[in-house]
């Protein structure tokens, strides 16, 4: 087999496997940073990816890094706790200097994320998030 087929078939596999760890969906707009193995357990890093919201499709951003990692725990694999280290994006809407990130109750009720994982992500809600 040639070795481009090789590593398409792997990042497919990878992916497949992947998604079926993580929460339903999250794939569409995080990718997996790495994976470290904690005491007592796994910690799993996500970066939000650079796709502009879709409420500011017609302005023009620039991506200003992220927001503070926030930590969510997760179902356990394989007998090991299981913690989402999640980094979501900001970006600066350039006509008006204004910082935005995604609204995760609107991107919810689109996709397939589940109602409990975007309200994880919602700004105000790290007081119920451990560490």
């Amino acid at each position: 087999m040639h070795p481009e087929l090789i590593l398409i078939a792997l990042k497919d596999s990878y992916q497949a496997l992947v998604s079926l760890l993580l929460p339903e969906g999250i794939l569409e707009y995080f990718e997996l940073a790495k994976v470290v193995e904690a005491i007592p357990g796994l910690n799993i890093y996500l970066e939000e990816k650079n796709i502009t919201p879709e409420k500011y499709k017609d302005e023009q951003l620039e991506s200003k890094g992220f927001l503070p990692e926030i930590y969510v725990q997760d179902f356990p694999i394989r007998n090991q706790k299981v913690t989402l280290c999640i980094k979501r994006r900001r970006w600066e809407v350039k006509d008006s200097g204004e910082i935005v990130s995604r609204d995760w109750k609107v991107v919810q009720q689109g996709t397939r994320i589940t109602k409990e994982f975007a309200d994880f992500l919602k700004p105000g809600r790290r007081a119920d998030l451990y560490r």
